[in-house]
């Protein structure tokens, strides 16, 4: 293992030092709920009787109060793909605990929506905000003081950010997160991004669009690209909260079975009865989060995560922001290139050395700390061994020292490009984040007049009217958390794409989000402040010449936008739930600090 690079270095120890009192408050408050929270023994009888009247043969063992009784927390439904595996996994993880002589109750459930089915749509408007949900949804079900550990079940955008937020404040439980796997590969995404594109053009009807989505998004499992569901994996191996070798195992396979099997083993032997104990507090740390970052960036991972990331940071008392993601990023290079950002699926990168090899590599290359606290036995070097099946028993074994496909994984010394990939632009326009991962260099500077909309829809229609044949930088405002809950704009990736292609310089400013299926368009997403908080985006016009550059770093107008009132947003919208979250938009605080109402009013 090499000596740690010095930008990752200093930046971590930047943290470290601006995060001093928040994070030692959380800690402490971490060991005053250990202290009062720690032991069933400390409950009434008649609390106690309560938790485990309906558990059957565990009641004597949970009543005893001698060996762990572990919390599930699932977010299973059987409509999101991803968690429909989940469904059975409670009455085998009980089993398991039971091999141990531990006992493992389903401490509650927590809502998990899918933002492929919701994506366009209205229900997209409470997508971010779910990830609140979620989080208070985990707080309920281990406020019951019953538990010693505790096993979250999750994978997708929101679930696993919510789930770490709401553990991290039980972080005197330990807790290892259970992947499923991702479904098996369906049709070549670049030959389904094609129909897309020909649906937007009017060359292609709603029946071939269906029949290639269906055929990509086929069976049980997480979606095959590297979108924020696949990057939440990724992060949860490079923090350390996941098996090693876990993530992308393919669900209903005997390794995945086993995977979980070893998860609530080890689990029950991480708790303050298993002598090896590894609290939640004490894994997700400053240079754990560090690694999270280090990992997104060496993969191109989701642009979600410059949200999610300072959020669930916070959660643990330790202060992230997008300088830091900048930082890192000029020293961490791009060493996967996985779909949107490459030809390949998760299942190709898996096949090709998957996260040991990565993780391997940045430590050989001294660009991750190896020296977390990790729930597996031998730290964070033991997330660079495979696992696998010997006579049907499960082992770790070394990375291979090549990569499987270098059109996909490419060594630290050889990487695809030299940075991350996550560029900071500022300007007086705000403070927004650029993806150059998934852009061709040519594109990174874009100078252009402005289209100004309030809605992806005004977007579609304009590109159906032929209005946007030209150079534009099309901003679309009022997508913040305050204005709508943010919800993703997939439907501006197709038209944008199509002029692109057309041979016009296109650029999309916004602060709404475009996740890690962003694409080609070279873009400036997450702006803050946004318009609703009277951001900049608020008084652009028409005509404006915008100046986007990941090279410079830079986000700017050539207006003069001080002379001008704010356009009024649109008007509030309800349906579909939409009114019911009024309080969170109200209360949402920025982008960077994680576009979060419950941490912002908790004072975290």
């Amino acid at each position: 293992m090499a000596a740690l690079n010095d930008t990752i270095a200093r930046v971590t120890q930047r943290i470290i030092e601006r995060s001093a009192p928040s994070r030692r408050r959380y800690l402490d408050l971490m060991d005053r709920e250990a202290d009062r929270h720690g032991s069933r023994s400390r409950m009434s009888c008649s609390n106690l009787a309560h938790g485990f009247a309906a558990s059957g043969e565990d009641k004597p063992a949970i009543a005893a109060g001698r060996a762990p009784n572990l919390a599930i927390v699932t977010a299973y439904n059987d409509m999101l793909s991803a968690h429909q595996p989940y469904g059975r996994y409670p009455e085998k993880m009980k089993l398991w605990a039971r091999e141990v002589g531990a006992t493992m109750q389903v401490a509650g459930g927590v809502p998990a929506m899918c933002d492929g089915v919701t994506q366009g749509q209205d229900g997209m408007e409470l997508s971010l905000f779910s990830r609140d949900t979620i989080a208070l949804g985990t707080a309920v079900a281990l406020s019951h003081a019953m538990f010693d550990g505790m096993a979250p079940l999750g994978i997708c955008d929101k679930i696993v950010p919510g789930l770490v937020i709401g553990a991290l404040r039980f972080g005197h439980l330990p807790a290892i997160f259970i992947p499923s796997g991702p479904m098996p590969s369906g049709l070549a995404n670049k030959d389904k991004q094609k129909v897309r594109q020909l649906y937007a053009e009017g060359k292609a009807s709603r029946e071939d669009l269906l029949a290639s989505e269906s055929a990509s998004y086929h069976s049980a499992g997480t979606c095959t690209f590297y979108g924020t569901a696949n990057s939440n994996q990724m992060m949860m191996e490079m923090m350390g909260l996941h098996l090693p070798g876990a993530s992308f195992v393919l669900p209903d396979t005997t390794l995945r079975t086993q995977l979980t099997r070893a998860a609530v083993h080890r689990l029950a032997a991480i708790t303050r009865h298993g002598g090896d104990y590894r609290p939640m507090a004490r894994v997700v740390d400053e240079k754990a989060i560090v690694n999270a970052c280090v990992g997104l960036l060496a993969t191109g991972g989701s642009t979600n995560h410059a949200i999610h990331l300072p959020a669930m940071a916070r959660a643990a008392g330790i202060v992230l922001d997008w300088q830091d993601l900048d930082a890192l990023s000029a020293a961490v290079p791009l060493i996967a290139r996985i779909y949107p950002n490459g030809a390949g699926d998760v299942n190709h990168f898996h096949a090709a050395g998957g996260m040991p090899w990565v993780i391997r590599e940045l430590l050989d290359g001294g660009l991750a700390h190896g020296d977390i606290l990790t729930v597996a036995a031998g730290g964070m070097g033991e997330y660079a061994r495979e696992p696998w099946l010997k006579d049907g028993a499960l082992g770790w074994r070394a990375a291979p020292t090549e990569s499987g496909d270098d059109a996909m994984l490419r060594p630290v010394w050889a990487p695809f490009q030299p940075d991350g990939g996550m560029r900071l632009v500022t300007g007086n326009l705000g403070r927004a984040i650029f993806k150059t991962s998934a852009v061709e260099q040519q594109r990174w500077t874009i100078e252009a007049p402005a289209r100004v909309f309030d809605s992806q829809e005004a977007v579609q229609a304009a590109f159906a009217a032929g209005e946007l044949e030209r150079d534009v930088v099309v901003v679309v405002r009022f997508q913040g958390p305050q204005a709508n809950g943010m919800p993703e704009l997939h439907k501006l990736t197709p038209p944008l794409g199509v002029l692109q292609d057309r041979g016009f310089k296109v650029a999309l400013v916004t602060d709404g989000r475009m996740s890690g299926a962003s694409g080609k368009v070279p873009a400036a997403i997450h702006v803050i402040p946004e318009a609703l908080d009277d951001g900049p985006l608020a008084r652009l016009r028409d005509g404006d010449i915008i100046r986007l550059s990941a090279e410079d770093g830079l986000l700017e107008t050539t207006a003069d936008l001080g002379a001008r009132a704010p356009a009024p947003p649109p008007p509030d919208q309800a349906g579909v739930g939409r009114e019911l979250f009024a309080m969170m938009r109200r209360f949402a605080d920025g982008a960077e600090q994680g576009g979060s109402a419950m941490l912002a009013l908790a004072g975290l």
